[in-house]
């Protein structure tokens, strides 16, 4: 799992970048990424382009639907958030330094991970 996390005052979009450059690096073997409306746009396509082979998909959801709809491929992200925030460290901003925020993250996942791998089955 990788993180980062960067300051409230970058875009979205720019901060996508910045992950998909730790990205590249980590996980070299990856050929698709999915991103959601905010990051479509010749320029974003060009900057993933320019960092890597992959292939950049946007998850939109349909213009005739009301209300709200489950995206697959989103939906994994979100349910990921949903899991983070479970954790009452990570409920509210604290820290003060970012490599501390990316710290907290690192531990509340292995948690989780590691009560998923311990459960007990029928």
């Amino acid at each position: 799992m990788n993180v980062v996390v960067h300051p409230a005052n970058i875009q979205d979009r720019d901060g996508g970048l910045l992950v998909l450059k730790a990205v590249r690096r980590l996980f070299p073997f990856i050929e698709r990424i999915f991103a959601d409306g905010g990051y479509q746009g010749e320029a974003t396509a060009a900057a993933v382009r320019a960092l890597g082979p992959w292939q950049l998909e946007i998850v939109k959801r349909s213009d005739h639907t009301v209300g709200f709809e489950v995206l697959p491929q989103r939906w994994i992200v979100e349910r990921t958030f949903a899991w983070l925030g479970r954790c009452r460290r990570l409920a509210k901003d604290y820290e003060n330094r970012t490599r501390f925020a990316v710290a907290y993250i690192h531990l509340a996942m292995i948690r989780l991970m590691l009560r998923r791998l311990t459960r007990q089955t029928d």
